[in-house]
């Protein structure tokens, strides 16, 4: 069975990620977000296979720094435990190193752009389309600003 880690950041992303969830149970999956009350809750129903980040945001741009490279580590650590062979993600911050970190180590990635953006980039997605194996938009009209992206339509 495939290893497949999914990999978003709280809220609105981690909602589109778990639009994904009639997927896990054909892998060997495991999900990583960030830790906040709302989230704690998710490991009563994925156990062992969740495992979480220190929350940040980037209106405390000094402390996100820090977080950020905090971050960094443990998902090196998360990844050289899961040792997954995919990882797909709907972004933002927490997934860009992740998605590095498999790339060098030779995971296939797999990034989802975000529903709420139709007309720009965001930074995460700019990012990761650079080495991405699979980026999907899910608006038609990503394709102009991501032309290398196929088109899967809305998560929801």
């Amino acid at each position: 069975m495939k290893k497949v880690l999914f990999i978003s950041s709280t809220g609105g992303h981690l909602t589109e990620l778990l639009q994904l969830k009639k997927m896990f149970n054909k892998y060997d999956y495991h999900i990583i977000t960030e830790k906040t009350k709302v989230n704690k809750e998710l490991k009563k129903e994925y156990g062992k296979r969740i495992n979480y980040v220190i929350y940040g945001t980037k209106d405390h741009k000094f402390s996100y720094v820090f977080k950020l490279l905090i971050n960094c580590f443990i998902e090196l650590f998360l990844f050289i435990k899961i040792r997954p062979q995919y990882i797909i993600s709907t972004g933002a911050h927490i997934a860009g190193p992740m998605c590095l970190i498999g790339k060098i180590f030779g995971s296939k990635i797999i990034f989802i752009e975000t529903f709420a953006n139709r007309n720009s980039k965001t930074i995460t997605g700019k990012y990761v389309y650079k080495f991405a194996d699979l980026f999907l938009v899910q608006w038609k009209d990503m394709l102009k600003l991501y032309p290398k992206a196929k088109y899967w339509g809305s998560l929801f």
